[in-house]
Order: C-alpha cells, then structure tokens, then sequence
C-alpha cells in the first residue's frame, strides 16, 4: 500500500509516543502542558468553537478557534499568525491532530493544511517538528528543559 502524496499546501507528520493516547491529549487540553511544549503565554478555550492565541518561542503569536476536540483521539483547529515571519493570516490554516493507539504508546499524524507557499510549508514542518519532539518528550514523563527557540525569531 502507498501513501498518497501529500499536496503542496500541506505538511503531514508523523511520531510514535510512548504514552497512551489519552496521556498525549492531555497536552492538548490543559493551558499549562500545552505551554510546556508549545508557548510562552496564551489564552485558550478549548471546545468546539472556542478561540485560542498563544505566543510561541520567538515572541510571534498564532491564533485561531477550535473546530473539533474529541478526546482522546482528535483535535482540529484553524491556525494563523498574528505576528511573525509567516505569512498566514489568523485562522487561514487547518491543523488535525489524530492520536491512535499502537503498540506500546500512541501514533500521532499531525496535518496543517492550507499554507500559501512553499516557504510556508517548510517553516511550518520545521515549527511543528520541533514542538512534537518536545510534546513527545513531555508525554513520555520526560523534561525537554528549556525550549532553546525561546531566544530565535519564530516560524
């Protein structure tokens, strides 16, 4: 079986967690472990239709509303950046988070749809690919320490 090719608005992503599904949602969820991974400060109401801004390492802010939380398996969410060096207006994004169970932890397929340039998806996948790490790290009971993005401009 192949894999359809991802089109070029998008970035896919894929990670293997040593954490229940369930253990992983929670980052996803709570204001403080998401901030652990993933900001500095944020404001976040998270349910369907609910809004969130969050400034990310780097001092850029990305906000957004919540279109699906179905816990434990599945969040969806518009994204866009308020600040910062890419150019995708609030919201102007789509962003899945799938949790799966698999053996031993959880499989994680993140999809940010939407990005209006190639640029934008690289930085992106960049962006997205760091978090994840630290998300995974922190899901697995362990300390990413400090984001070291903190001092570099965001994607």
């Amino acid at each position: 079986m192949t894999t359809p090719p991802t089109p070029m608005d998008t970035v896919t992503l894929e990670r293997r967690i040593d954490a229940r599904p369930e253990a992983v949602f929670a980052f996803l969820t709570d204001r403080e472990k998401w901030l652990s991974w993933m900001g500095e400060d944020g404001v976040f109401s998270i349910a369907p239709g609910g809004s969130y801004r969050v400034r990310v390492p780097g001092g850029a802010v990305a906000s957004g509303r919540f279109a699906v939380v179905e816990p434990p398996r599945r969040m969806v969410l518009s994204w866009g950046w308020e600040s910062g060096p890419v150019s995708v207006p609030p919201g102007g994004s789509t962003v899945e988070i799938t949790l799966a169970p698999a053996p031993g932890g959880t499989l994680l397929r993140l999809v940010h749809s939407g990005l209006p340039t190639t640029e934008a998806c690289e930085a992106q996948a960049e962006s997205w690919q760091h978090h994840i790490d630290r998300l995974a790290s922190l899901s697995e009971g362990h300390d990413p320490g400090p984001d070291p993005w903190t001092d570099r401009p965001a994607v």
